[in-house]
C-alpha cells in the first residue's frame, strides 16, 4: 500500500508538512474516468481534502477532449489526449467549494434493509423520517401549487401518497417501489423517472429538525443525501447498482428517490447561496462554537463548474442564471469565469453538527461553485480598476467641460439681452413723477388681408420694449401662456384643491412664525438661492439647491428664499420643489431631540403678473411668495 510521501513523489509534489493542506485543482479527460475513483481516495487521504474540479467537455460524443500543460522542463506547452492535469494551490489562498445537484426528492425517506458494495437488492419505508418529511415540506408544497402542474383532486393525490406509504412499509426489491411510487407523481417527473433512476444516500448523522433539502440548504447545513444515477438494474429480482467504486452500500442506510426539475434546480441554487451567506455570518460573529470570531473571508474570484445538462434550456430558457445568481449574492466578486463540463468534481458541504463529512467523487449532472481568497485578507486587486477608475475621471473632465460650455453660452446670451435693454433704455418713457410707464405684450398685433375666399393677418413691425423691466415682463407674459396652453387655470385650481384636502400631500409651512422668533433675538437674515445674476451670468459652476439648503439649515436660517425666474435668473419651479425637499431631509437629520422638527419655509422670488403663477409656485411646494 502506498504511502503519503510516495503520493507525493508520483505527483511531483515537494510540500512541507503544514497544518492547512492544500487545494488541488484537477482537469481530468473524459477516458480517464475509469482511473479517477483511485486518484481521488489517494488525494483524500494523503495530500488534501479540498479537491476539486472539473472534466473536460467535448463537442460531441466522437470528438475527443485536449488538454494544455505548461511544462517547466521543457519550457513549453503540452497538448494531451488522455490524462487529467492537477494544480496544487498552496499559501496565502483559500478554496471555499460548494455543489448543486438539480435533483428533487420524490417520496418518502426509505432505508436499505439488503444491499451490499455498491448493489441495493430491498428497501422499506422509514416511517418516522418520512412522517418529520411531511410535517416539514407541508408549507412547500402550498407554495408551489402555483408553479407545479399536480392532480386535479389534491384529496386523490394524498389518498394515493398514503397508500403507497402503506405498502411501502414491506420491504421490497428497489425497482418495486420506485415502480409504484412513480404511478404517484405528475407527468414530467414520471417521463423523467422511466428515461433515468436517480437515488439519493444518506451521508451520515441523524436528519434533525430540518429534513428538507431546501430549508437545509439554506441554514448552511449542506445537503443531507448524495445523489447517484443508477447504472445498471436486475430485471429478476429489482435490485440496483450504482457505478462501481463510488459507494459502499450498508444495510440500514438512508434511501431517497429523485427525478431532475428546473424549478427545484433554481430554488436550490438559491438556497445554497443563502445558506453560504449565514455560514459567513455566523462565523463573523463568532456563533459557531468559537469564543472568538473567525477572520472574515473575502472571496477574490469564483469558478462555475456546471455539467453539460444545466444550460439555457434546462433554467427555463435563461441564459445565465447560475452567474447571475453568484453576482446577486456576491456582488462586489469582481472576477466570475468557468466553463460546462462532462461531470463535476468535489465534495458536498460539510456539517459538523450533523456528523457529516467531506468525501470528494464524481456527480454526472451538477454544478460546482468554487471560491478563491486570501487567508491573511490581502486587499483584492483588479487589473481592470485603473482603466476604470480613469475613464471615470474622464467621463467627469468632459461632463464639467461640457457644463463650463453651457453655462459660458447661457452668460453670453443673457449679456447679449441685457445690452439690447440698454441701448432701449434711452428710450424709454416716464410719467410726470419720473416713473417708467410699462406697456403690456401686444398679442394681437397684425394687418388683415383677403385674398380669395381666405383671410390672412400679416404681421406688421413687431413692438419692442422700452426698457428692460418692460422686456422682462413681457418674456414672463409670453413663458406664462405657454403654460396656459399645458394647462388650464381651472385644471390647475382643482389640482391644488385636491393636494390640500389629500392628508398625505405637505401642507405649507407657518412663515410668520420662525421670522417672528428670529427677529425677537436679533437681526433676520433670509438668504436667497439664486443660479445667475443678470450682467455677471453664472453664479457658481455646479448649483446644487440641495447642499445649499442643506448649508443654511445648518447656519440656522429661519427661512429660505428660492429665485424661481427662468427669465433672467436662470431658475426653475423644480428649484422650489428641491429646496422644499432639502430642508425637510436637512432638518431632520440635524434634530437630536424628541420634541419634533421645525423646518424653515421656502419664499418662492418670481415676476408675478397673474393669479395663475400662485397657483404653480404653490403646488412646487412655496410655502409664500416675494412680490416683484
Amino acid at each position: 500500500r502506498a504511502s503519503s510521501d510516495d503520493w507525493k513523489e508520483v505527483l511531483g509534489l515537494t510540500l512541507e508538512e503544514t497544518d492547512d493542506p492544500p487545494a488541488v485543482l484537477l482537469l481530468p479527460s473524459p477516458a480517464f474516468q475509469k482511473d479517477l475513483d483511485p486518484l481521488l481516495q489517494g488525494l483524500d487521504q494523503y495530500i488534501s481534502n479540498q479537491v476539486f474540479g472539473a472534466i473536460a467537455s467535448t463537442v460531441s460524443s466522437l470528438s475527443r477532449a485536449r488538454l494544455f500543460r505548461y511544462d517547466v522542463s521543457t519550457d513549453g506547452v503540452q497538448t494531451l489526449a488522455d490524462g487529467c492535469v492537477g494544480v496544487v494551490l498552496s499559501g496565502d489562498i483559500q478554496v471555499e467549494t460548494s455543489i448543486a445537484q438539480g435533483a428533487k426528492p420524490v417520496g418518502g425517506v426509505y432505508q436499505i434493509v439488503k444491499g451490499q458494495k455498491s448493489t441495493i437488492s430491498a428497501i422499506a419505508l422509514d416511517e418516522t423520517a418520512t412522517e418529520m418529511l411531511g410535517l416539514e415540506e407541508e408549507d412547500d408544497e402550498e407554495e408551489e401549487d402555483d408553479d407545479e402542474e399536480l392532480s386535479d383532486a389534491p384529496d386523490d393525490m394524498k389518498a394515493k401518497l398514503a397508500q403507497a406509504y402503506a405498502k411501502a412499509r414491506i420491504p421490497k426489491p428497489v425497482l418495486a417501489e420506485a415502480n409504484f411510487l412513480m404511478k404517484t407523481l405528475s407527468d414530467d417527473d414520471q417521463a423523467f423517472m422511466r428515461k433515468a433512476l436517480l437515488v439519493g444516500l444518506d451521508r451520515g448523522g441523524p436528519l434533525g429538525r430540518s429534513p428538507s433539502e431546501l430549508a437545509r440548504l439554506a441554514e448552511g447545513k449542506g445537503h443531507a443525501f448524495t445523489v447517484h444515477q443508477v447504472a445498471s438494474a436486475g430485471m429478476k429480482d429489482g435490485s440496483v447498482t450504482l457505478s462501481l467504486g463510488s459507494v459502499d452500500i450498508k444495510p440500514g442506510q438512508r434511501l431517497r428517490f429523485y427525478v431532475r426539475e428546473s424549478n427545484f434546480a433554481k430554488k436550490e441554487v438559491r438556497a445554497l447561496w443563502t445558506g453560504y451567506k449565514r455560514r459567513q455570518l455566523l462565523k463573523s460573529m463568532g456563533k459557531e462554537g468559537e469564543d472568538q470570531a473567525a477572520p472574515t473571508f473575502n472571496p477574490t474570484a469564483c469558478l462555475v463548474f456546471p455539467t453539460l445538462d444545466r444550460g439555457s434550456k434546462f433554467f427555463g430558457g435563461k441564459s445565465g442564471f447560475e452567474s447571475e445568481a453568484v453576482m446577486e449574492f456576491l456582488p462586489t466578486l469582481p472576477c466570475i469565469s468557468g466553463f460546462f463540463s462532462n461531470g463535476v468534481i468535489g465534495s458536498l458541504d460539510a456539517d459538523p453538527e450533523a456528523g457529516t463529512k467531506r468525501s470528494t467523487g464524481l456527480l454526472g449532472s451538477a454544478s460546482g461553485y468554487v471560491l478563491f481568497g486570501s487567508k491573511s485578507n490581502r486587499p483584492i486587486y483588479v487589473p481592470s480598476r485603473p482603466s476604470v477608475e480613469e475613464q471615470r475621471l474622464a467621463d467627469e473632465r468632459a461632463a464639467q467641460k461640457a457644463e463650463e460650455k453651457r453655462l459660458e453660452a447661457e452668460a453670453k446670451a443673457m449679456e447679449k439681452r441685457i445690452r439690447s435693454f440698454e441701448v432701449a433704455e434711452v428710450k424709454a418713457p416716464r410719467d410726470e413723477f419720473g416713473e417708467l410707464i410699462l406697456r403690456r405684450r401686444e398679442v394681437h398685433s397684425g394687418r388683415a388681408l383677403t385674398v380669395s375666399t381666405v383671410e390672412w393677418s400679416v404681421a406688421e413691425k413687431s413692438a419692442s420694449p422700452t426698457s428692460a423691466l418692460e422686456g422682462f415682463m413681457w418674456d414672463k407674459e409670453t413663458e406664462v401662456d405657454r403654460f396656459r396652453e399645458r394647462v388650464p387655470l381651472s385644471n390647475l385650481v382643482s389640482q391644488c384643491r385636491l393636494s390640500a384636502a389629500d392628508p398625505t400631500k405637505p401642507k405649507p409651512r407657518e412663515w410668520l412664525g420662525p421670522v417672528k422668533e428670529a427677529a425677537s433675538k436679533g437681526f433676520v437674515i433670509i438668504p436667497e438661492c439664486k443660479r445667475m445674476e443678470p450682467g455677471k451670468g453664472s453664479l457658481r459652476k455646479r448649483y446644487d439647491i440641495a447642499k445649499l439648503t442643506k448649508e443654511f439649515i445648518t447656519a440656522g436660517v429661519p427661512a429660505i428664499s428660492v429665485n424661481s425666474d427662468s427669465i433672467l435668473f436662470g431658475g426653475t419651479l423644480e428649484d422650489v420643489t428641491k429646496a422644499r425637499e432639502g430642508t425637510a431631509k436637512a432638518a431632520m437629520d440635524l434634530n437630536d431631540s424628541d420634541d419634533g422638527v421645525v423646518v424653515p419655509p421656502i419664499l418662492a422670488s418670481d415676476l408675478l403678473l397673474y393669479p395663475y403663477q400662485l397657483y404653480k409656485l404653490r403646488l412646487a411646494g412655496a410655502d409664500a411668495v416675494n412680490l416683484m
